[in-house]
């Protein structure tokens, strides 16, 4: 079963909606204490990385997060669930994010509209389990203000100023940086792809 973590972000039900649509079954959980049950886990995200950073640490999820992660659980992160991959964000540099990747998430630089949201086009940088049977060029919807940096597991980036990581993957931990909820048909087909594993 999957189970979504909800720290208090606000695009849980869209995420409910997408995992029924696809026919997987699911729950959601607010307890640190459930992480350790679960075989697979989302942790969706909108909003400020400070914000999500503070509520999973208030909870202490931080340790079963991670410790699930090492005993092989795949989590999926979606859009700033994808940020709190990494060991930082300028978005609130005082806070350590989850530090699964290095690197920091920064903001667009000046000239950009920020935030940066609509429908945009991925680049493939290698072979994809999230992105099986989905075609090399496919357009999804973003909204991020912030962006990951290129690392060794991008397996796809977005341009938008900068190339930036928009799926990457590693062993059992995948994460995206827009919203499959929010992407249609092939939205739905990251999702199942993320369901099938």
């Amino acid at each position: 079963m999957i189970t979504i973590f909800d720290y208090g972000a606000g695009n849980l039900q869209s995420v409910q909606n997408t995992l029924a649509e696809v026919g997987a079954a699911f729950k959601v959980i607010d307890k640190a204490s459930e992480i350790g049950r679960a075989t697979k886990i989302v942790l969706p995200g909108v909003g400020h990385f400070g914000q999500m950073i503070r509520a999973l640490d208030a909870m202490k999820a931080r340790e079963p997060l991670l410790a699930a992660i090492r005993n092989g659980v795949p989590l999926l992160g979606i859009c700033l669930g994808l940020q709190a991959m990494f060991a930082s964000s300028e978005e609130a540099a005082q806070l350590p994010g989850l530090g699964l990747f290095d690197g920091t998430v920064r903001r667009f630089g000046e000239g950009l509209r920020v935030p940066h949201i609509g429908w945009n086009q991925l680049e493939l940088r290698g072979e994809s389990k999230l992105l099986k049977n989905i075609g090399p060029r496919p357009y999804l919807y973003f909204a991020n203000s912030f962006f990951c940096p290129e690392v060794d597991s991008t397996v796809a980036v977005c341009r938008y100023g900068v190339a930036f990581t928009a799926v990457l993957e590693r062993d059992n931990v995948f994460g995206v940086q827009f919203h499959p909820e929010k992407s249609g048909p092939t939205g739905l087909r990251i999702v199942r792809n993320f369901v099938d594993l």
